[in-house]
């Protein structure tokens, strides 16, 4: 009887979430999609996007169809906001530019957190859920091929300006540059470093649902091994490679031997004397 009593419990919240609510504040219906806030937002047609609860084949399918949602929006807004960086740099609006570069970094790390809810959701009940998923795949996901094709246009305009200023991306490593092209491309590696990480939690989010193995296949037949190579894959090659080339020419030369003096003052100070010990006799 107490079960029955929590399940009925349980319904009546169910039906009551259906809406509307009056607010008790504005004393006004919310839910009936009158309201100028429902209007701008288009909650009605939104919130009507997931499958409804008598259709869903397990309750926690509403999570899975609301973060993969979700995602796509934030991708859709990358792309977006990457449009608008490209016009920024190709003005050399370069203020504009790198605040507009932050908001990619932290879009890309608002990804990333969020792939941590999915986390909670078991593999035998995903399981369930995959049966209707068809042959789906990340690779068909709309946001994340626009937000590849948008890397290239910002890779572009980072030539572009680098070619203007008469700079090269080896020059901006080796203080040849002005320190606000510096400042630009490692805004740039941050938002790469980001979005890597983002591919770098779904990886573990298909290892904890379904195994990453040369014998575990996903939905579009590509065993999920391959996910690894995908997860390093870089949005701007050439910030990345700049740093092997740094490292090639890099010599031993010309530093300091650990512990050794820093500075000719440090070297003509005579060493410290040796405590005795408190016991005399000989050390």
């Amino acid at each position: 009887m107490v079960q029955l009593h929590e399940c009925d419990h349980a319904e009546r919240l169910r039906r009551q979430l259906k809406g509307p609510w009056l607010n008790p504040l504005l004393k006004k219906w919310v839910g009936r999609g009158e309201l100028d806030y429902e209007k701008y937002l288009r909650t009605p047609e939104l919130l009507s996007l997931q499958m409804p609860p008598e259709e869903r084949v397990v309750p926690d399918e509403l999570l899975f169809q609301v973060v993969h949602q979700a995602q796509e929006l934030w991708l859709k807004l990358l792309a977006h906001e990457s449009v608008e960086a490209v016009a920024e740099l190709d003005r050399d609006a370069l203020w504009e530019g790198s605040a507009r570069l932050e908001r990619l970094l932290r879009v890309a790390r608002c990804m990333g957190a969020e792939l941590g809810v999915m986390e909670t959701l078991p593999p035998d009940t995903y399981q369930v859920i995959r049966r209707g998923l068809g042959n789906g795949s990340g690779q068909e996901s709309p946001g994340y091929n626009a937000v590849r094709m948008a890397a290239e246009g910002l890779e572009g305009a980072l030539e572009r300006l680098l070619a203007r200023r008469g700079a090269s991306l080896a020059g901006v490593y080796s203080g040849a540059a002005a320190a606000d092209l510096k400042r630009l491309c490692e805004q740039l590696v941050d938002y790469d470093e980001a979005f890597q990480d983002w591919l770098y939690a779904h990886f573990q989010l298909v290892r904890r649902t379904i195994g990453v193995d040369a014998t575990v296949k996903a939905l579009d037949g590509l065993p999920t091994r391959v996910l690894s190579g995908r997860m390093t894959k870089p949005l701007f090659p050439a910030l990345w490679q700049v740093r092997v080339e740094l490292t090639a020419g890099w010599c031993r030369e010309g530093g300091h031997a650990p512990g050794a003096p820093r500075s000719d003052a440090e070297a003509a100070e005579p060493p410290p004397p040796v405590p005795l010990r408190s016991g005399g006799g000989m050390p």
